[in-house]
């Protein structure tokens, strides 16, 4: 018989095997047999113990050899040395999946090590396809294969749906079953994908891509490994109009702390997940709650085309209810709106008084089918809006005919998207929209971080693939290197020269005043330093500063001398920002655009894009920028040279696409743009390269750059 496709054995196997199954039905490494049972899967189910000759009142074998037939499924639930002996069984057998519960690989010290390195061995020698290490298992509510050790899965009657999920976390998988059936939302599918050594998420989500009974995903990530296969996945399911949310960890800050420059410290590993994720139409939720609530949202708000902000109606039973709802979606960069004129005289020919405010109360309309279901009609055809949000009181907990049931009769007519806020705990009013497909929260938190996530995600922009592997010598240029890189890429540089520190001051090839600062590559934040001066007017100001710099250096940065001076040309202009490059080994390259000038991370002011762009997504990313304003003609101040800002971006953005050698980091901080028709100019440089044919020396030279000889 010839074994099926990783991808069918994966999920709707016709024989799975469970190698290390215990007689305990209690026990972690009993309970698959137990939920496969319970489930009705419908397939051959063999049990493999060598201790046992029955486990739970059934056969065993004892090793998979002595199996009547090949497994399409194997699921290893021993500990990790007897789990590669296993997996080493399923590729000489030629088993096409092969799920491994056991944790103790990469993340396990020397120890783990060992085992990652003889897991990449045994998967090498043939073409079994490997779930995990540290798996939970997976499970295709559809087909009744609950292929896992998750407790959870002890949950009578679940409920089944459309959503398949993919998480890092096999405990999570528990959560968002329990709490889903709970609020009666059902999932098609959930996976574990453990450690990913072989197959990824992307790949997994891949494989369900044409089922009928997926409609949507929600992905819980802790890392962005894999992110190529991620990529591909998300733009194949955005094809088919299956969409994407994620909740990813790591907002945390510790990691921007290393960064070298200050594009790296804006652009942190969160920042470009971030970036990475909204590139790949993928809705990102800050909360977990968010996560399990967002999908029947997301299959009726569509991706955005454009720019502009998102605006959403509010009608409401509760005034109060609705003011939270509408305060936690304005801090989330959606537009509450009021409804127009012309709105107000529909609502008002039909009967309806929702007030003069800026939500529709019904509160003194009362709590009425007839009213709720109008109001609903009339905001869902209101050209003003993009989305409607229905707040739900006290009704909705033992009346829910008043003003939830209005919801439920309207969800499959046609109109803008809405969604429901119940403010009372109302357990039953929440089964019932979801029941009906209608997008349903409990929380002003959760709807508000849904909302926004679902209005904000727009169509995949195809972001560009990870730069190549780790490795390779990372070198750091001086300032005047660096410029030199950025003029050949098409960037206006200011003028300047390298002068030697002890050397009298030469005649200079432009005019006062000038900028020293020391030249050096290991000294990237130069100010912090005391490594600049500026506003010199002639040469005896300039050889004093110099001397200055040199005294500044040395007992800032013990170790570290002054030996070159960079002397630079001062410029005027409109105002400065920040242009960066930043290459994340995990999604690739950013482009980086913030407000410039040594508070760039105090402020924040920053939009990031995968490179490279174009001009026309330049020209996006200074839109989006708040500094920006302030070079466009703000209160009467002179226009910057916009078109110039524009070019200088995608220049930088371009490179991404070298290759020998890799550009690690760039960045141009500041950037002066001056007024329009006059371009913009560089006027400072941070450039790190990684030479792929060179040995690895990274640890010395950051260390150098941070000051650290030690």
């Amino acid at each position: 018989m010839t074994s099926p496709d990783w991808r069918t054995a994966l999920l709707r196997p016709d024989s799975v095997a469970l190698v290390g199954v215990s007689d305990d039905p209690a026990k972690t490494s009993g309970r698959p047999l137990r939920f496969l049972r319970a489930a009705g899967f419908a397939g051959r189910v063999h049990l493999v113990n060598p201790g046992r000759d029955t486990v739970q009142g059934e056969p065993a074998a004892k090793a998979l050899s002595d199996l009547p037939e090949v497994p399409d499924h194997v699921f290893i639930l021993t500990d990790a040395d007897r789990a590669l002996d296993a997996l080493e069984d399923c590729v000489a057998l030629g088993v096409p999946v092969a799920t491994i519960l056991a944790s103790g690989f990469s993340e396990a010290g020397a120890a783990g090590v060992a085992h990652q390195r003889r897991l990449d061995a045994i998967v090498a020698k043939g073409d079994t396809r490997v779930l995990g290490p540290s798996s939970i298992g997976i499970a295709n509510l559809h087909a009744g294969l609950t292929l896992t050790a998750n407790a959870a899965f002890a949950e009578p009657d679940l409920p089944v749906g459309g959503v398949f999920v993919g998480s890092h976390s096999g405990s999570l998988i528990g959560a968002l079953l329990s709490r889903g059936a709970r609020k009666g939302l059902g999932f098609a599918g959930l996976a574990s994908v453990g450690g990913e050594s072989d197959l990824s998420m992307g790949e997994i989500c891949s494989a369900t891509l044409d089922a009928p009974d997926v409609t949507g995903y929600l992905l819980f990530l802790e890392t962005m490994r894999h992110a190529d296969d991620l990529r591909d996945f998300a733009l194949a399911a955005a094809r088919r109009g299956k969409p994407v949310a994620a909740y990813k960890l790591g907002r945390s800050e510790a990691a921007a702390e290393l960064a070298v420059s200050h594009t790296g410290a804006l652009a942190g590993a969160d920042e470009m997940a971030d970036m990475f994720l909204d590139a790949c139409g993928i809705a990102r939720v800050d909360t977990f709650e968010g996560l399990l609530e967002i999908a029947p949202l997301l299959t009726r708000v569509p991706p955005r085309g454009d720019a502009r902000p998102r605006r959403v109606g509010v009608v409401t039973t509760t005034g109060g209810g609705a003011a939270m709802a509408v305060d936690q979606v304005s801090l989330r960069g959606v537009d509450v709106v009021p409804p127009s004129r012309a709105t107000r005289a529909r609502l008002a020919e039909a009967g309806v008084d929702g007030g003069a405010g800026r939500i529709v109360d019904l509160t003194l309309a009362g709590t009425r089918y007839d009213v709720m279901s109008t109001a609903l009609d009339v905001l869902r055809s209101a050209p003003e809006f993009d989305c409607v949000l229905v707040t739900v009181g006290s009704s909705a907990r033992f009346n829910p005919e008043l003003a939830v049931q209005p919801a439920v009769d309207a969800i499959d007519t046609p109109g803008h998207p809405f969604a429901v806020f119940l403010v009372p705990d109302a357990p039953y009013a929440a089964r019932r929209l979801a029941a009906a497909g209608v997008p349903a929260f409990q929380s002003p938190e959760t709807c508000a971080d849904a909302l926004a996530a679902a209005l904000h995600r727009r169509a995949p922009r195809s972001p560009a693939a990870p730069a190549p592997p780790e490795g390779g010598k990372l070198r750091a240029l001086d300032e005047a290197e660096g410029y030199a890189l950025l003029a050949g890429a098409g960037l206006p540089v200011a003028h300047y020269v390298a002068l030697d520190a002890g050397a009298p001051v030469p005649s200079l090839p432009f005019d006062y005043p000038v900028v020293a600062k020391v030249l050096d590559a290991g000294i990237a934040h130069k100010s912090d330093a005391g490594g600049v001066v500026v506003g010199l007017p002639d040469a005896p100001s300039l050889s004093a500063a110099m001397q200055r710099i040199g005294t500044n250096v040395r007992s800032a940065l013990p170790g570290l001398g002054a030996d070159r001076i960079l002397v630079q040309q001062m410029c005027r202009g409109v105002g400065e920002v920040l242009v960066g490059l930043r290459r994340d080994p995990d999604v690739g390259h950013a482009v980086v655009l913030a407000a410039g000038g040594i508070d760039a991370e105090l402020y924040r002011d920053v939009v990031i894009r995968p490179a490279p762009v174009g001009p026309e997504e330049a020209r996006e990313m200074i839109a989006a920028l708040t500094a920006a304003r302030r070079l466009d003609g703000w209160r009467g101040r002179p226009r910057g040279d916009l078109d110039a800002l524009a070019s200088a971006i995608a220049a930088m953005s371009r490179l991404a696409l070298s290759t020998a050698p890799v550009v690690e980091e760039a960045e141009i901080n500041p950037l002066l743009v001056r007024t329009q028709g006059e371009g913009v100019v560089a006027l400072d440089a941070v450039v790190r390269l990684r030479d792929p044919d060179q040995p690895d020396t990274a640890a010395r030279e950051l260390n150098r750059q941070t000051g650290d000889t030690t």
